[in-house]
């Protein structure tokens, strides 16, 4: 199954005046990095959502949402959020807010671009 365009979309949309974006297809899915490093990206109908190890078990338990484990092992500091979770814009901001905060803290990986690629 495809990921679903709108809902890449919205992220396109939410990120558009954000600096040092880049979106990259991967996977199946679609990826939306910050200077290198994935803040999220969408796998199907749902979004992915990098939030880090600090804060993993409290987002867990948040509702409409779950491990991110496309291969049999979870990743941890990655969730899934399913479509309930992200009807409206304000809720998808604020997931996309969650996960900004801890890319933020990462260092910009080597090669990565400045400029958004589609």
């Amino acid at each position: 199954m495809p990921f679903n365009e709108a809902l890449a979309g919205r992220i396109r949309d939410a990120l558009a005046r954000k600096r040092g974006i880049e979106e990259k297809k991967m996977f199946g899915c679609v990826g939306f990095l910050l200077n290198g490093n994935v803040v999220v990206g969408v796998w199907k109908d749902s979004l992915i959502v990098r939030c880090g190890p600090e804060v993993y078990d409290d987002v867990l338990v948040a509702p409409h949402v779950r491990e991110f484990d496309i291969t049999g092992k979870p990743m941890t500091g990655r969730v899934v959020v399913e479509p309930e979770g992200i009807e409206d814009d304000e809720q998808l901001a604020g997931w996309i807010e969650l996960a900004m905060s801890f890319v933020k803290t990462l260092p910009k990986k080597s090669g990565s671009s400045k400029t958004r690629k589609q």
